[in-house]
């Protein structure tokens, strides 16, 4: 094995990859990437075994000889990360090692036999369709938060994605919030799909699709690839039930006040400054003739309040709510102003973002409610 190769086109290789090497394990292979060097190409791969990324270079390099080989995935990446020459001559040497020559030096990193290193197992396909980056990506920016951690409903902890001839839809839910956003397709597609895309694999997924990528997903015997550029990304699926929770999202409202984003943001931000030290649990009151206040009980550090402007409809009243849980729904919004409403204090408070451009033309369409707190 033996090649040369831009060094910045293996230093972007690297950073793809690295996204799928497993932390410190029982099995160092899993820590390892695998640098696999065909007749045109290298190919980078990454497993660990809840999910892998490939990565093909196919220009900028010279193949003198094939093979294959695997290295420690953080000191391989520090290192070449650390090389500003413009090219670099990778080669495979006794002891198992990997020399890395370059104008300014020669380096030496001990790895493993690429023998040991996990298969990635060819999906049966079952369906098989292409999205543009930019609807997946935002997809996934507009849900991802308000997935559930840990296993303790596993299902959870995940994105669900349901595509139809016109429409594609995410939701998360952690049983305290629950998001959804939907994308109208220009072009229909022929194909149907409703599956829970890992968490974590949505996550890296975003950082690695880019917005004019064309993403080929392919399904199937749960699992899941998305083909973009030189990358590939495999991911087991979460088995399991999705909540049916097209009923969770209210229908009618006795309050409804419509504020500025940035401002309640900014608003919310400040009363963080107090409220963690109770969980971030605040009040917040609506007055059709006072408008809104946000406050915080007294807590060790203090206590504070904060008074905003906007337009209140319906009843007066205070509710309960998670700052953090708040701000991170805003974080997601690109409106101007958003309105906020629910039936009772003790019911599900609605999120939605207020289309300030009539003529924009924008047919996707996000939803969030959040659970109330007893205050």
């Amino acid at each position: 094995m033996k090649f040369q190769i831009s060094t910045k086109k293996l230093q972007e290789a690297l950073n793809v990859v690295g996204h799928a090497t497993a932390g410190i394990t029982t099995t160092p292979i899993l820590e390892n990437i695998l640098i696999k060097v065909n007749y045109k190409n290298v190919v980078l791969t990454a497993n660990n075994l809840e999910m892998a990324i490939e990565y093909m270079i196919d220009s900028d390099v010279t193949i003198s000889s094939e093979g294959a080989f695997s290295v420690p995935s953080k000191l391989f990446s520090s290192y070449m990360n650390l090389v500003s020459d413009d090219t670099c001559q990778i080669e495979l040497i006794k002891n198992d090692s990997v020399q890395i020559k370059t104008e300014s030096g020669v380096t030496k990193i001990k790895g493993i036999n690429a023998e040991e290193f996990p298969v990635i197992p060819n999906i049966k396909e079952e369906l098989s369709l292409t999205l543009k980056g930019s609807i997946v990506r935002k997809s996934i920016e507009k849900t991802l938060f308000s997935s559930a951690e840990g296993n303790i409903r596993p299902t959870l902890a995940g994105l669900l994605v349901n595509i139809s001839e016109k429409e594609v839809t995410f939701a998360s839910t952690d049983s305290f919030r629950l998001s959804e956003y939907k994308t109208h397709l220009d072009t229909p597609i022929d194909k149907s799909f409703s599956q829970i895309i890992p968490s974590k694999t949505s996550y890296e997924i975003k950082g690695i699709i880019k917005d004019d990528d064309m993403v080929k997903i392919i399904s199937g015997e749960n699992q899941i690839a998305f083909f973009c550029g030189n990358a590939k990304i495999y991911s087991r699926l979460l088995n399991g039930k999705f909540p049916d929770y097209s009923n969770f999202f209210p229908k009618s409202y006795a309050t409804k006040a419509v504020i500025n984003r940035v401002d309640l943001i900014q608003a919310l931000r400040k009363i963080n400054l107090i409220s963690k030290e109770n969980n971030y649990s605040i009040k917040m009151s609506m007055s059709s003739e006072t408008g809104i206040l946000l406050e915080t009980s007294e807590t060790q550090i203090g206590e504070g309040e904060v008074k905003l402007t906007g337009s209140v409809e319906g009843e007066d009243n205070i509710i309960g709510v998670n700052s953090t849980y708040f701000l991170e729904a805003l974080g997601v919004m690109d409106s101007t102003h958003i309105a906020l409403s629910f039936e009772n204090p003790l019911a599900p408070i609605m999120v939605l973002p207020v289309d300030d451009d009539k003529k924009k033309k924008d047919t996707s369409e996000f939803k969030h409610i959040i659970m109330p707190l007893k205050i």
